[in-house]
């Protein structure tokens, strides 16, 4: 009898010791824990265009656009070519200061690469894409749009610059 509470006792401290002991922690660093860059960015965009060559007609256009881009794969690298890549949906509207048209309206689909150099805040970036929109047309008058709805071609460099972690000018 008293090796069977010898066992018993000896059992129940093993079993208290496994549960309150805890488990050993393990370190796991990730490889890329310096560079991971937001899987989804939402950006609002504003700029001025100035076109000269359809003179004496040439056109200002303020350019804005709602952008939402989705990073689909990292360069995590020691050279220049450090970065990451991004799919991007553009909508857009488009005043049109001066020109024969007064507005345009559209849509666009494309990719851009961000550089991003090691302990930088500055990202430079190159884009493009295409899409389509529709613009107030007037086929009477010479070196008009003659239809509505158009094709756009849209390239782009820059460069970003990181404020915090939640945060990009």
């Amino acid at each position: 009898m008293k090796y069977a509470h010898a066992c018993a006792v000896l059992l129940f401290v093993s079993v208290c010791f496994r549960l309150f002991a805890g488990t050993p922690e393990t370190q796991i660093e990730s490889v890329r824990s310096d560079f991971n860059p937001q899987r989804f960015d939402f950006a609002i965009e504003s700029g001025y265009l100035l076109g000269a060559i359809n003179a004496p007609a040439g056109y200002e256009i303020g350019a804005e656009f709602l952008t939402g881009r989705i990073r689909w794969g990292v360069v995590d690298s020691d050279t220049w070519l450090r970065g990451y890549h991004q799919f991007y949906v553009s909508v857009m509207g488009e005043p049109i200061f001066r020109g024969i048209e007064n507005y345009y309206f559209g849509f666009n689909l494309g990719f851009r690469y961000n550089f991003v150099p090691r302990r930088s805040r500055f990202a430079p970036y190159i884009s493009g894409g295409v899409g389509g929109g529709w613009i107030d047309s007037h086929a009477n008058i010479p070196g008009a749009q003659g239809q509505d709805f158009t094709f756009n071609i849209l390239s782009a460099a820059g460069i970003s610059y990181m404020v915090n972690d939640h945060w990009k000018l």
